[in-house]
């Protein structure tokens, strides 16, 4: 390990989108506060969405609630929040309200961390300036990411319906809603 590690790790890192220096570390890790608590707050997000959701027939599927605040987290607070939103909401759901199904919930938990991790690598990427751009590519490229997943796991897309039609008010509701909610939140 090089002597200089620490100072590389250590450095403060401007963050482009939000005008905010942050410690490189904390881009990473959970090391603060901050972090748990945003994320709590997103997890409980993540909780009551799917079940307002999911009033109308085939709510989840159409709005794909799970993944809302995931996104959020990972935009606001980086890649910590989002992951920490990530894994723990969809599990929380499972445990509490039975949905996503035990049977579906690693790849929900992929596609959820695939949510996460394109948010920050877009938002990094565009800034900003570019924000409602980098919403567009990063739930786009999640989608799609996330049925070729899909598929290399079951060989087919039906385990989880992914018909990109039945789901385009969600996508929508993610680029539409996460741009104005992070707006709303400058």
């Amino acid at each position: 390990m090089s002597p200089h590690a620490g100072l590389i790790l250590a450095s403060p890192v401007y963050n482009r989108q939000w005008g905010e220096y942050h410690d490189e570390s904390s881009l990473f890790l959970i090391r603060d506060i901050k972090t748990i608590l945003c994320s709590a707050f997103f997890i409980a997000g993540n909780l009551l969405l799917p079940q307002i959701c999911h009033l109308l027939p085939q709510g989840g599927i159409i709005f794909l609630p799970i993944y809302f605040f995931t996104l959020i987290a990972a935009c606001k607070y980086g890649f910590s929040a989002g992951l920490l939103t990530a894994i723990l909401s969809p599990i929380l759901n499972t445990f509490i309200f039975g949905m996503p199904a035990w049977e579906v919930l690693p790849l929900i938990l992929i596609k959820s961390g695939i949510l996460a991790s394109t948010a920050c690598l877009f938002v990094h990427f565009f800034g900003k300036k570019y924000l409602f751009l980098a919403l567009f590519m990063t739930v786009f490229s999640a989608y799609f990411l996330g049925i070729g997943i899909e598929n290399i796991f079951t060989g087919s897309s039906i385990v989880i319906p992914q018909n990109p039609w039945v789901s385009l008010p969600g996508l929508g509701l993610q680029i539409f809603g996460g741009y104005g909610l992070l707006k709303l939140m400058e």
